[in-house]
Order: C-alpha cells, then structure tokens, then sequence
C-alpha cells in the first residue's frame, strides 16, 4: 500500500509536482497545505495552512516542497525547516521519464522532472528543483534550494552554490562557478542586487 504524502503550496509548480508524483507512483497525493484561502487545486484538497503541519503529521508522515522557486529560494527554505523540526519525511521524487546516473546523488526533498538528465558523479542537493528538460553534466554540483530551470545546461564540473537560480535555456560553460543566491540569465548574473558578468571558474582536477 502506497504512504501518503502532502504537497506545500498548490500553484503552478505543484501542479508539475502533481504530474510526477502520480507517474512515479510511490506515494499517493493525500492535499495540499495552503496559506492563501483563495488558492484551490485542480485535483485534491486543501488540507489546511502551515499551522496545521503539526496537527497534520499525526495522519500523514511524508511531506514535499511543491512551492515554486525564481526570485530567492527563502519560502523553500523556511517550509524545509519547519517540516524537518516536525518530523516530516521529505523523499526525493524522480520522474520515470527522467535519467539520474546511478552514479549521481540527489539528496532529500529534490524533484528530477521529466525528460531531465542527471550524469555520472553529479552531486545535487537538498530541496533542489530539476526541472524539465534540465541537463546536469558530470561532476557537477548543485547545492541545497537550487532551481535548474527547464531546458537548462550544468556543464561538466560546473559549480552551483546554495539557493541559486539558473534560467530556463541558459547555459553554464565547462567547470564554471553560480555564486550563492544567484539568478542567472542572459549570461548575466545577479548577486545581492547586483549585476555582474560571470569571471570565476573551477579549476579542472
């Protein structure tokens, strides 16, 4: 019998999360926790708001992120805590339609969409969004509360630090370094409200 599990957020991104939860087939979808009452899902129910995750985990034991992430990755990070300080398991979803190396690592609480590619020795992180069409090349690392967005390249040893965003169709050059907080587009990136060419790259081994 199938655990039930309880999606964060009922936007457009949890209805993408809906649609690989299902295929994978490992757990079935019990609702979703909303703060905004006027905020509905296309298919489950609304089971509550964040200060009934702890009245909620009584019934249910896994729990996901399916709130979006672009301008920063906070809100993913402060549901993260708050699941985790409840006792909430956070599984990784992986699309059937998608490719993880089983030599890769993806941690807790990651989605892989559909039609992504995670290769050999890539190392991704916790809360991370791969997202459709996302390709994360060899020996890259994509730190905890990245979002890859669709259609995206993490070439070879490339380096993405914590809570960055990389655009949809960007492009990251062989070995090259995504600073901590980032949105990348348009090979350019803005850290802290600044923008700035890309300069720093990881030396090869």
């Amino acid at each position: 019998m199938k655990e039930k599990i309880i999606l964060i957020g009922a936007g457009g991104h949890a209805n993408s999360c809906i649609d690989v939860i299902e295929l994978e087939n490992k757990f079935k979808i019990a609702g979703f926790v909303v703060n905004d009452a006027t905020q509905k899902s296309f298919k489950y129910p609304i089971l509550g708001c964040d200060d009934d995750l702890k009245n909620l985990f009584k019934h249910y034991k896994f729990a996901f992120i399916a709130i979006g992430q672009i301008k920063n990755a906070y809100k993913r990070m402060q549901i993260y805590e708050k699941l985790k300080s409840i006792g909430f398991k956070l599984p990784t979803i992986v699309s059937p339609l998608a490719y993880v190396s089983p030599y890769a690592f993806v941690d807790e609480a990651s989605i892989i969409m559909h039609q992504a590619l995670v290769n050999v020795n890539a190392k991704i992180g916790k809360a991370c969004i791969i997202n459709s069409k996302a390709l994360i090349e060899h020996d890259s690392t994509v730190q905890d509360f990245c979002h890859i967005s669709t259609a995206a390249v993490v070439n070879g040893e490339c380096f993405v630090k914590k809570g960055s965003f990389l655009g949809s169709n960007t492009h990251l050059k062989h070995t090259q370094i995504l600073e901590e907080r980032s949105i990348f587009y348009n090979k350019l990136s803005i850290m802290g409200g600044g923008i700035s060419i890309f300069t720093s790259f990881r030396r090869s081994a």
